[in-house]
This record gives structure tokens, C-alpha cells and sequence, in this order.
């Protein structure tokens, strides 16, 4: 990694067009290895409708935490203001 950043300092001035072609490419075959490591396992293929649930709950609970949080939020700034919204 540090490797990498030294060169892109180096390079700084220089225009890479390749690079982010490059790495959308990379970041798309890493996932789908990481795909297919996740389909040879098990353990997960086995409990993966025990896993959909929790990360349903999870994503259920930052919704609605973010949305009462907001809702505090702004009931506090409307406050702060001295008028209603």
C-alpha cells in the first residue's frame, strides 16, 4: 500500500487514464473470487438463510435508528431556532 502511494505521489503530475479502468476491474473480480470462496464454504451455503435474517434485522435497525436519530435532530435544531417545522 505505501508502495503504492509513493508512486502515485511520484506520478502526481502525470495523467493515468488507465488506472481507474484498471481498479473498477480489479475491485469486480476480487468480488466475484471472493464469490465464489463464500459459495465453496458450507458452512455458509448451510446457514445462509440464518444469515439473510440477521443482516434483514441489521439493516431494519440502521433504518430506523437513522431515522429517529434524524427526526431528533431536527426537532432539536427547530428548537435551537426558536420556530416550528
Amino acid at each position: 500500500m505505501f508502495c503504492g502511494m509513493a508512486v502515485g505521489f511520484l506520478m502526481r503530475k502525470q495523467r493515468l487514464r488507465v488506472v481507474p479502468h484498471a481498479v473498477t476491474v480489479l475491485i469486480w473480480m476480487l468480488l466475484f473470487f471472493l464469490g465464489v470462496e463464500v459459495g465453496k464454504n458450507p458452512q455458509v451455503i448451510n446457514g445462509i438463510r440464518d444469515l439473510g435474517l440477521e443482516a434483514l434485522w441489521l439493516a431494519f435497525a440502521g433504518i430506523a435508528g437513522t431515522v429517529l436519530f434524524s427526526w431528533a435532530l431536527w426537532r432539536w435544531v427547530c428548537a435551537k431556532k426558536g420556530g416550528k417545522s
